[in-house]
């Protein structure tokens, strides 16, 4: 600061007396305040005339506030003083109540609330820029229309105000939010106003006004603030990446750790209808400690009918037996629909831990015709027993169960979006309120 230039002064306290009731009143933003409502009876004064005359008188008292006028809080690192209230409405319904707040140095800012939270405003000095698709743009951020072609009406009035407020005064309004802020318009015929409010987070405000912190959202309650964030959405974000993650990690285990080496093939037929096959086959030896066995078996030629195949995986060492089933099943035929085919030839059966060791591997086969056209000759079978297997069953209720916590957080979080919006109207005002703004 060059030597010799002070700052300008903080506004000085001045009193009042008022013309209504005689009551001694603090005018805290000597200078500044246009309008101030009498705390004792309530009669609206115009502070810009010398004589300090009565603009309006309310026949009721001034009610208790949950932020008193007078009271002092710190916000973004600010002193604020309440000094004005006013309780607005869409026309008698929907209420919501704004505090006036006054630094001598920062000038005025606005704390707006109806019950489900607090909204730090400060007014623009900039129209926000067209955004297309119903949207405006400030400070590169964009913002998307929720409420229009609303009227605020002025249902009580308290304090100081740096205008002539009157109770029943209307102005036009609409709303544009993003998470966490909310540009809103206010205008009439003599002038037009935009504000961006930053919602405050309820602990913040009980630290810098005392007053109670809002209630969290519940599904069946009220609706989210226009402007709240879903508290699902990070935790919806973050769980579906990790779930992203672990699948891919999962997939990759299944390709390493899956799949089968050592295979062995064996060969017989099966008459369908001409009794029971048993074959032994071996030895078939197995390195890792613990691991799956694949048993596959191709019945080629097999037609309307099906064979049934019985495996025992014998250890030769202790005698131990895996047992297994599996059924290699052929169906065609044609109807009014024309020619139709089910089952399959080929049959995959798995078992899960088999120990190392050498087995023999025994094969009871039968098999049965199906109705006329069926097999009526040996039908080759072939066999083949490997090391390993690739359990996809698995994989995928591995996926779900990855997926389960993802899902259910984003659909708290549709949920939440859908309550958020349910009460937003879109109309058309916003090329005509950027127009008026152009115009000025």
């Amino acid at each position: 600061m060059s030597e010799g230039v002070q700052p300008a002064p903080a506004p000085a306290v001045k009193p009042l007396s008022c013309p209504a009731c005689g009551a001694s009143i603090e005018l805290r933003a000597a200078g500044y305040t246009v309008t101030l409502v009498c705390p004792y009876c309530s009669s609206v004064l115009d502070t810009a005339n010398p004589d300090v005359g009565i603009i309006q008188r309310y026949s009721k008292a001034a009610r208790e506030l949950e932020i008193p006028l007078g009271t002092r809080g710190t916000l973004k690192g600010v002193d604020w003083e309440a000094i004005g209230y006013l309780r607005r409405s869409e026309g008698g319904t929907y209420p919501w109540e704004e505090y006036l707040l006054f630094n001598p140095y920062h000038g005025y800012r606005w704390l707006v609330t109806d019950g489900r939270g607090w909204t730090f405003g400060t007014m623009l000095t900039e129209s926000p820029k067209y955004g297309g698709s119903d949207g405006l743009i400030v400070d590169g951020q964009p913002y998307k229309s929720f409420f229009r072609n609303g009227r605020a009406q002025v249902d009580y009035v308290l304090g100081e105000f740096y205008w002539r407020v009157r109770q029943g005064e209307e102005v036009e309004t609409a709303d544009y939010v993003r998470p966490g802020f909310m540009l809103s318009f206010e205008g009439n015929e003599e002038e037009r106003n935009w504000t961006l409010g930053e919602l405050l987070d309820g602990k913040e405000m009980a630290e810098a006004f005392g007053v109670d912190e809002p209630r969290k959202w519940r599904p069946g309650g009220p609706p989210p603030l226009p402007h709240q964030p879903s508290p699902y959405a990070g935790s919806a974000s973050t769980l579906g990446k990790l779930a992203l993650l672990g699948i891919v990690a999962l997939f990759v285990l299944t390709l390493i750790f899956g799949g089968s080496r050592n295979e062995r093939e064996f060969e017989f037929s099966v008459t369908p209808g001409g009794g029971e096959v048993s074959r032994t086959y071996g030895p078939v030896s197995f390195d890792r400690p613990w691991q799956a066995v694949t048993i596959k078996a191709q019945a080629s030629g097999l037609e309307n009918a099906w064979v049934d195949l019985d495996y025992a995986l014998v250890d030769r060492k202790s005698q131990t037996t895996y047992a297994a089933y599996a059924i290699a099943e052929r169906y065609s035929g044609r109807d009014s629909d024309g020619a139709w085919t089910e089952g399959s030839r080929g049959a995959t059966t798995k078992l899960a831990t088999v120990p190392a060791g050498e087995y023999d591997l025994v094969v009871d086969a039968s098999g049965q015709n199906w109705g006329f056209g069926g097999s009526s000759g040996p039908v080759p079978v072939t066999i083949s027993i490997a090391q390993g297997a690739t359990f996809w069953s698995n994989f995928i209720l591995a996926v779900i169960l990855l997926l389960v916590p993802a899902i259910i957080v984003l659909f708290r979080h549709a949920r939440f979006e859908t309550a958020r919006t349910a009460e937003s109207d879109q109309g058309s005002a916003l090329a005509n309120m950027m127009q008026g703004d152009e115009d000025e």
